[in-house]
């Protein structure tokens, strides 16, 4: 309720202050919940230091940061308005909007996507076209991402077995395949920290452009929530420069808040190494965090399609990054 001005007149200096940090509170109260993509761990590094920090805060954000999982994805809490925004990937998000979802996407934290073909030393992947004649363990979930990769390179399916494997190392250490498809940054570091040397092919580097780790919001909160979409990302600008600034510190905060997340110490210290290069770039070093050009959205929108998820460059809304940064 807004305070009597009279009283606010009648009580001085002293209540006048009073009221005012008051209505800094109220602001500091505001409640914003950002759904994340998976289980926590530090991959959502940058977004524990912004609020360990206080930067929503200072924003007049209370955000709440929601783990998502097998049995928590991003896109209906959003679409509900149960969460003012959360952190998807683009295909995920454009397959929504294929459905009819009013997705923007706002942001792009990973730079470069994570998915990469994992081998060893001794028989190595590390161009698209050492997958000829290879075993790939892979789920069979991702053919798509397969397909977009051998399609850009001039390769085709018939080049490569696909083994259908669970996610883990074990076939490849075991030599039932020649190389994984995964994430750079778990199953390649999870062997490291066991001692084994891998060989880590990004597919990014290869003509396979899909952001990841992006932030979406509905066109009615862009609309409606707009200053609050504003707060959220200027506290997630100034957590993920934090990152970049000290990797070390965000693995040790990450393990603080979540000590029975069953963490593994030396994984997240080197997890959160491996994501910077993936998240910074020559484009951030210029623009800023979370930032992309019509550039990467067009190379975004040729792979889309040859991942049979058409969409329109419309789909990517930088205005919010805009006034957050100005």
């Amino acid at each position: 309720m807004r305070p009597d001005r009279r009283r606010l007149l009648q009580g001085g200096l002293a209540l006048a202050g009073a009221s005012l940090a008051g209505t800094t509170a109220a602001r500091a109260a505001t409640p914003a919940r950002l759904q994340l993509s998976w289980l926590h761990s530090v991959q959502f590094g940058g977004s524990y230091l912004a609020l360990d920090r206080g930067y929503w805060s200072g924003e007049g954000l209370d955000v709440s940061l929601l783990p998502g999982g097998p049995n928590a994805p991003v896109e209906p809490p959003v679409v509900a308005g149960t969460a003012l925004a959360g952190i998807s990937a683009a295909d995920y998000t454009a397959a929504a909007v294929n459905q009819g979802a009013p997705f923007r996407i706002i942001g792009v934290a990973m730079q470069k996507n994570p998915f990469a073909i994992a081998s060893l030393p001794g028989n190595p992947v590390r161009s698209p076209a050492d997958l000829a004649g290879k075993k790939l363990g892979m789920a069979l979930a991702n053919m798509p991402v397969l397909e977009a990769l051998l399609t850009v390179n001039g390769i085709t399916t018939a080049d490569v077995e696909v083994v259908p494997t669970q996610y883990d190392a074990a076939p490849l250490l075991q030599g039932q395949v020649d190389c994984l498809l995964c994430w750079a940054t778990d199953l390649p570091v999870a062997m490291e920290v066991q001692g084994v040397e891998c060989v880590t092919m990004l597919l990014a580097d290869f003509g396979y452009s899909v952001h990841s780790q992006t932030y979406i919001a509905t066109e009615e909160s862009l609309a409606t929530r707009r200053s609050e979409l504003v707060a959220l990302m200027r506290g997630e600008i100034r957590g993920w420069e934090d990152y970049r600034a000290d990797p070390a510190a965000a693995a040790a905060l990450t393990l603080r808040m979540f000590p029975d997340a069953g963490l593994d110490p030396q994984v997240q210290a080197l997890q959160a190494e491996r994501q910077v290069p993936l998240m910074f770039s020559e484009l951030t070093e210029a623009e800023g965090f979370g930032w992309f050009t019509e550039e990467t959205v067009a190379a975004n929108v040729e792979t889309l399609a040859l991942l049979g998820k058409p969409v329109d460059p419309g789909l990517w809304d930088r205005s919010i990054l805009e006034e957050a940064r100005g």
